[in-house]
């Protein structure tokens, strides 16, 4: 698979205006991204501006910080998917890993998987390993995977710093079953891409996905 098919372009500044939403989806179809993550406000307009291409549609759940309450996660993702949305990526209850506590972690996570899955939509599980240990990443992706969501990603790029490869490698080391890995957070050139890919991420989250393929071109 190419790069581009790897590239969620995203698009998630609070200030994004429509006009940048729409130049983000004409970029996506342009390079064949694999889809536009853009904030809720701007899920309609983007599943206007990609019908009929192959660019899928993401939007974020309980972004930044994942402080929602889970009702409130889930009422957002079913809004989300309702205005067109075929993936979303949600921010875990971060202090409930800190905490050990599995039991409300992994229920949000399969609450808003189902209302996915239900819809033929996919969740990433945002896990923000800028703020997580070993042991911390160990039950997140514990949790991630009781949940039944599809992926796991590094980070929501408002944390200290993005994904590592030692995150990755880490996200390797508990994941036991298919749940596939997103890296995502200071993501700006080609090469960083690449090992990323050759680490094993099924995603890649950059909101410079145009600069790394024109650095290819150039």
């Amino acid at each position: 698979m190419e790069l581009n098919a790897y590239i969620d372009h995203t698009l998630l500044r609070p200030s994004a205006s429509e006009a940048e939403v729409l130049r983000l989806c004409q970029e996506a179809q342009h390079y064949r991204f694999a889809s536009v993550c853009v904030n809720p406000c701007h899920v309609a307009l983007a599943a206007g501006a990609v019908r009929g291409t192959a660019v899928r549609v993401c939007s974020v759940i309980g972004f930044p910080f994942g402080t929602h309450v889970t009702e409130v996660k889930c009422a957002e993702a079913q809004r989300a998917l309702d205005d067109g949305a075929q993936e979303l990526d949600m921010v875990v209850r971060i202090d409930k890993v800190c905490a050990g506590e599995r039991e409300v972690v992994e229920r949000e996570i399969a609450q808003v998987a189902a209302r996915c899955h239900a819809r033929g939509a996919i969740v990433k599980v945002i896990v923000e390993t800028a703020l997580l240990d070993e042991m911390h990443i160990a039950f997140a992706c514990s949790c991630v995977e009781a949940g039944h969501a599809d992926f796991i990603k590094t980070s929501t790029g408002y944390a200290s710093r993005g994904g590592t490869e030692g995150d990755i490698q880490c996200f390797k080391k508990y994941l036991k079953g298919e749940t596939k890995i997103k890296a995502s957070g200071g993501i700006r050139t080609r090469a960083q891409a690449q090992r990323f890919i050759e680490l094993g991420c099924a995603r890649i989250g950059t909101s410079n996905g145009v600069a790394i393929m024109e650095e290819r071109a150039s």
